[in-house]
């Protein structure tokens, strides 16, 4: 299966929830160059099967992509599904750190959710979903050097901790992505039965000179 992310953290987190089950997870950069997909869905939900069918289908394999975001209240739901170009298309996790708490000036409400929406598709078009959200609230600075994107800014209270003071293990219990997760893993048996009832059958050829 492909992870359909170059993200060597998302790549890790998802590794982590299925490593004992009877798959090779790849990503793509086990993968030569292919064309981009181009993330314009409204939804979370839209832009995680744009992924994972794209992927699918240019690779021929069964594939997983998640798209996740930041959600905050006081900036009427941004940065949402434009969360990893928030500072610019090649911004890197400082800059988009940056830029959110340069937004958040002066806001008192520091209300905010990360959501997770994973796909898994094969390459004849149908699809599996699972999500999850998990709520917290914006800092007012960076703490924590763990972890990637927003993660030093977001400030789990049950915990007492950002995202990213947080174990891959601590964070893998409660963030969204974990959670959609452990979902995923708690039916992944049936997942894969469901791929290979999907996958396309491979046809033979004879070979004539």
């Amino acid at each position: 299966m492909v992870i359909a992310t170059n993200n060597k953290g998302k790549t890790e987190e998802i590794r982590e929830f299925l490593k004992d089950f009877p798959v090779t997870l790849k990503n793509l950069d086990d993968f030569g160059p292919i064309p981009p997909v181009v993330e314009d869905g409204e939804t979370f939900d839209d832009n995680a099967y744009k992924k994972s069918s794209h992927t699918a289908r240019i690779l021929g394999m069964p594939a997983l992509a998640d798209d996740s975001g930041l959600v905050v209240e006081a900036l009427n739901g941004a940065p949402g599904v434009f969360s990893a170009r928030y500072a610019g298309e090649n911004a890197g996790d400082d800059e988009l750190c940056n830029t959110l708490l340069n937004n958040m000036n002066g806001k008192s409400n520091r209300r905010a959710f990360f959501e997770c929406v994973i796909s898994i598709a094969v390459p004849a078009g149908p699809a599996l979903t699972y999500e999850a959200r998990c709520e917290g609230l914006i800092t007012q600075q960076s703490v924590g050097d763990k972890g990637f994107g927003y993660d030093p800014v977001f400030y789990y209270p049950e915990l007492k901790k950002t995202f990213g003071e947080m174990t891959l293990e601590e964070k893998g219990r409660v963030s969204h992505r974990g959670r959609a997760l452990r979902e995923l893993a708690g039916e992944f048996d049936k997942v894969l039965t469901w791929i290979r009832q999907h996958m396309p059958i491979p046809e033979r050829f004879d070979c004539k000179e």
